[in-house]
């Protein structure tokens, strides 16, 4: 059973943005840490769920992709990936399919970090 999500397939697919093929990819490895990790589209963007909202996309960036994570702030970041000093959310961007690349072991470490942190 797949953890991909219809909706996001075409929200995807309709999505007007330079960036989107960088968001998709962004989506598969995010999708590809946990098949419990869910998504869903929730303030007009994809959302990443595992027991709680992980991550949304900012739709309307263009320069790069912006992935908001609500509760970033409690998240262990050893790799430094997040960016924001808030009380609560924090973001990670990415430029280009080789600045995901560079950080794919840190993207992926967070999320683990989000699911082990709940199960």
């Amino acid at each position: 059973m797949s953890n991909r999500n219809p909706e996001v397939d075409a929200w995807l697919a309709a999505y007007d943005n330079p960036q989107r093929d960088l968001v998709a990819q962004v989506r598969e490895v995010v999708l590809g840490v946990d098949p419990a990790i869910t998504e869903a589209i929730k303030w007009q963007a994809p959302t990443f769920i595992f027991r709680g909202n992980i991550a949304s996309f900012f739709p309307k960036s263009k320069k790069t992709v912006t992935l908001m994570f609500h509760q970033g702030a409690t998240i262990a970041d050893p790799g430094g990936l997040l960016e924001g000093d808030g009380a609560v959310s924090r973001v990670a961007r990415f430029a280009d399919a080789a600045e995901l690349e560079a950080k794919r072991e840190a993207l992926t470490a967070i999320i683990r970090a989000w699911v082990d942190d709940r199960r």
